[in-house]
């Protein structure tokens, strides 16, 4: 089972008090479930960003309103709370020029990158997995979630971090993915050359 920190409990035990739906999201489910340590754990939330920001008080900082991200500051670290959302158009290959909040987890899940990084995990350790990414994880598959060209052509990015998941963890590209990430590689011109 996986053992969430105790800092990153107590962000998911206050959104839960205040009537709002919270789980861990994305690398910090990956790598524990992985038996890694997680450099730092994210959460998602049904709540809105101004009801985070209640929540949280002045342990709350608005760093990406926009996108439905504050950040709350514990003793543990800060941890990203980012409300449940749909991604608009891309426009630039890194970035949706808007987003639609949701009250559907399995939604947010779905506008992800790959499936290994499209679980949640609530505090009664219970693993919303709806893209099977546990499977995935357990075989060592890198696999984009939905249409490996659609996602890398909404997110550039998304290339480096495929490439970079495959070398870390040692997981091999799924086949279409893989055709996908070499087809689109061209698209890494529209990423900051820091990257």
């Amino acid at each position: 089972m996986v053992k969430i920190p105790s800092y990153a409990a107590e962000v998911l035990s206050a959104l839960e008090a205040a009537g709002f739906e919270a789980w861990c999201v994305g690398g910090c489910v990956r790598d524990s479930l992985l038996g890694r340590t997680p450099q730092d754990w994210d959460v998602t939330t049904a709540a809105r960003p101004e009801q985070v920001l209640a929540v949280f008080g002045d342990r709350a900082v608005p760093t990406g309103l926009a996108h439905g991200t504050v950040t709350v500051k514990t003793a543990g670290g800060p941890v990203e709370v980012t409300t449940f959302r749909r991604d608009g158009a891309y426009r630039d290959h890194r970035r949706p020029q808007s987003v639609t909040f949701t009250d559907s987890l399995e939604e947010d899940l779905r506008r992800r990158d790959f499936t290994v990084n499209a679980m949640a995990l609530d505090l009664r350790g219970t693993l919303a997995d709806p893209l099977v990414g546990r499977a995935d994880l357990a075989a060592g598959v890198l696999r984009c979630v939905g249409e490996p060209d659609r996602r890398f052509r909404e997110d550039a990015l998304r290339i480096l971090r495929g490439v970079r998941f495959a070398a870390v963890l040692g997981f091999t590209l799924e086949p279409e993915t893989d055709r996908s990430l070499r087809a689109n590689r061209a698209l890494l011109a529209e990423i900051a050359p820091e990257r």
